[in-house]
């Protein structure tokens, strides 16, 4: 949303840096969300 909005008012690096930071976020977000659920299985077994 940042990114979009940086880059409709023309902050090319702004939106550019955005737009990694929320790579960055989302995989760090995926491995815990992966690791997590990996862990609640094989707390149930």
């Amino acid at each position: 949303v940042i990114a979009l909005i940086a880059a409709l008012f023309g902050f090319g690096g702004i939106a550019a840096g955005a737009v990694g930071i929320a790579k960055t976020l989302f995989f760090v977000f995926l491995v815990l969300a992966v690791a997590s659920f990996l862990f609640g299985l094989i707390k149930k077994s």
